[in-house]
């Protein structure tokens, strides 16, 4: 896509590590005008994806997942990364996060992923997968099936990618970034 494509040039910024901060834009600071743009992309690649809800983890996956429910007339549920002491019928599982080196349990009602759900799942990223497989893992404890995966900034090298679309996943990222070596972003075309 390429409006984020030429905002990741401008405004993102690499640090070593395999690290694209993209907070002025997309997971701290919002640009709503882009983020709407980016959904109405979606919409587009997924739209003969049978769904019927959008799934993401909090926090970065849900503005560009409300936009897609939004546009779809769809329910949005987000998994949680903190267990409510108020949630019942939790379905858990635990999801290593390479931009925090550190595991935290994803969890969501059962009540609102449920048997026979098709959802879309929307997210900021994918590295290496792990969110992603996380849910997964949900949505098969829940019954519900992942029609789909959307990211917004896909890192090649890191091969989360690689993983979704060997099990079969439709897997579509706006952004494809092939290399972060030297702190350099050099883009997928």
């Amino acid at each position: 896509m390429k409006a984020l494509k030429e905002r990741i040039m401008r405004d993102g910024k690499c640090f070593d590590g395999g690290i694209l901060k993209v907070d002025n834009f997309i997971n701290h600071q919002m640009d709503p005008i882009l983020m709407k743009s980016m959904a109405v992309e979606f919409v587009r690649r997924f739209a003969s994806t049978d769904i019927n809800k959008v799934l993401t983890v909090e926090a970065s996956g849900i503005a560009p997942a409300i936009m897609v429910g939004y546009l779809l007339e769809l329910p949005v549920v987000f998994a949680k990364k903190k267990e409510p002491s108020t949630m019942e019928n939790m379905l858990a599982t635990s999801v290593f996060s390479f931009t925090k080196n550190t595991s935290y349990t994803v969890c969501v009602s059962a009540d609102y992923l449920r048997p026979g759900d098709r959802v879309l799942f929307i997210d900021d990223f994918l590295a290496n997968g792990n969110a992603a497989k996380g849910i997964l893992e949900l949505a098969e404890k829940a019954g519900a099936t992942v029609a789909g995966m959307g990211f917004l900034i896909e890192k090649a090298f890191q091969h989360g990618g690689d993983e979704l679309r060997a099990l079969g996943i439709h897997v579509e990222s706006l952004a494809i970034i092939e290399s972060l070596d030297n702190c350099q972003i050099k883009l997928r075309d």
